[in-house]
């Protein structure tokens, strides 16, 4: 018996719900990495981009234990001398709570063309609406 491996041509996508309400960041970014990068399917192949899209709602709602609201900082370079900026993440989480989700999610998919593309199915939005009702994406509910 041969093992099974995926074809990029015969991977079906399938689009599912996270709701991130009351939910620690960590747990979600780890479902949200699982799933976009295809490892909650039977027919996962390493060097196949297999996993399926995400859409997270209610961002905003999402909870960091301890003191990491005022102890987490995250940096960025402008690429020139001087040009380090940083955000505490009390501030992050209050105007860009898509962009802390985002962020460990991105931490948490292989650095290689698989995580780079993995990362473009990830649908970030802060509230309990989202546009892609056409997709008709399940909740996910196996926690």
């Amino acid at each position: 018996m041969s093992t099974f491996m995926a074809k990029p041509e015969s991977i079906q996508r399938k689009w599912f719900i996270i709701d991130a309400e009351g939910k620690t960041l960590g747990k979600v970014a780890v479902l949200a990495a699982t799933i976009l990068n295809g490892k909650h399917t039977p027919a996962y192949t390493p060097h196949v981009d297999c996993g399926d899209c995400v859409v997270v709602i209610n961002a905003a709602k999402v909870v960091l234990t301890g003191r990491k609201l005022d102890q987490k900082i995250y940096y960025r370079h402008s690429g020139y001398i001087g040009g380090l900026k940083q955000v505490k993440y009390r501030t992050l989480m209050e105007t860009r709570p898509e962009k802390a989700v985002e962020l460990a999610v991105k931490g948490m998919l292989p650095k290689n063309t698989i995580g780079r593309t993995a990362i473009t199915r990830l649908k970030l939005f802060k509230g309990p609406e989202h546009i892609h009702a056409a997709q008709k994406p399940e909740a996910w509910t196996q926690d």
